[in-house]
């Protein structure tokens, strides 16, 4: 697995932190200096962080569980909603909806409400409606698919969720620890890291500071994927190359009678004197 590299994290800017004043204190071990009444974050850290966050993340890929990613700040929606799809994971870049994992079946009704107001429209049974319910219908799905489009195929909990800012997504960080579902997540200097389990201290307001690090544990996710994959073919063969090839019953008969023929030839023959 490709690790990233300090230079890389310098380049993107993941240094920068917030203003002194702005600080959450629990962020200290994490800090490296501050400069210019701004907290510089300490980029070795950061990038031990992100390769260990990396590596948990490509086991639970290579387990075949789904991560959840959540970003639904300006800089980071393209960036996750990109890099979550290349990797065919789930993501929330809108509001986050309240409940979506304590509330998951809720959620799933809803996906599934979208799923119906598709299948009836395909058939054409919403064709005799008027124009105004047909428009009613469509402004619902529209909303529908804005909100929960992204997670439409996520038919049970995730077993993780990758958070850009923690402090701005802290309804699903919640949510999250409640259940004990583990969370990955970007940390700026004005947030709390103690709620989570992967914390990876970085600017969480830069575009490209986000692309970097999302680019190596995506990268690292795919690896899991991939090695999923080859270990099940690999599986595969190994199933087929060790199943008994049963005898047919034919040939087992021809034996049986060949073998019968030669005991009837190494038994002594009767003479006419004998009889």
């Amino acid at each position: 697995m490709s690790r990233i590299n300090f230079d890389t994290l310098l380049e993107a800017g993941c240094h920068f932190g917030h203003l002194k004043r702005k600080w959450n204190p629990a962020m200290a071990p994490y800090i490296f200096m501050e400069r210019n009444g701004i907290h510089i974050i300490d980029l070795h850290k950061t990038a031990a962080k992100v390769n260990e966050a990396a590596e948990a993340l490509k086991q639970i890929a290579k387990s075949g569980k789904r991560i959840l990613f959540v970003a639904t700040k300006k800089q980071a929606k393209q960036v996750v909603a990109e890099k979550a799809a290349s990797v065919n994971m789930p993501y929330v870049i809108e509001r986050w909806p309240g409940g979506m994992l304590t509330n998951f079946p809720t959620i799933r009704k809803a996906v599934k409400k979208m799923a119906t107001i598709d299948k009836l429209t395909n058939d054409g049974t919403y064709s005799n409606l008027s124009k105004r319910e047909i428009l009613q219908i469509s402004r619902q799905r529209a909303k529908l698919e804005k909100n929960l489009g992204s997670i439409a195929d996520l038919s049970r909990l995730p077993s993780a969720l990758f958070v850009i800012d923690v402090l701005k997504e802290n309804i699903a960080v919640r949510e999250a620890n409640r259940l004990g579902i583990p969370v990955f997540g970007i940390v700026d200097t004005n947030s709390d890291p103690n709620d989570i389990d992967f914390v990876i201290p970085a600017n969480d307001d830069a575009t490209k500071s986000i692309e970097v690090i999302l680019d190596a544990c995506c990268a690292a996710i795919q690896e899991g994927i991939e090695e999923r994959k080859a270990e099940k073919v690999d599986m595969e063969a190994a199933g087929e190359s060790a199943a008994p090839v049963k005898p047919s019953r034919k040939r087992g008969a021809s034996k049986a009678r060949v073998e019968k023929a030669e005991e009837a030839a190494e038994a002594p023959a009767t003479t006419e004197e004998e009889a």
